[in-house]
């Protein structure tokens, strides 16, 4: 999920602020310590612009990691 949401620029809060979610929940979600339900994959892929399998896709192995996004809030 990371890696789509780095993609799209958004950062953890816009994603969250969005989705209707907690920031520290979509944290929880890329670090696979959440389970979320149905209702909330679909949105995140609504928001992510992605098919549900998208947020399934493990990364290949020695794949590195997205690049991180510029710190600070973003406006608007």
């Amino acid at each position: 999920m990371r890696r789509l949401r780095v993609a799209r620029g958004l950062s953890q809060e816009r994603l969250a602020l969005e989705s209707g979610v907690d920031r520290a929940y979509v944290s929880g979600l890329e670090r696979a310590c959440e389970n979320p339900t149905v209702d909330v994959l679909d949105r995140l892929g609504a928001i992510l612009q992605a098919p549900l399998s998208a947020l399934f896709v493990e990364p290949e192995d020695g794949a590195q990691p997205p690049p991180s996004l510029k710190a600070g809030r973003k406006a608007g």
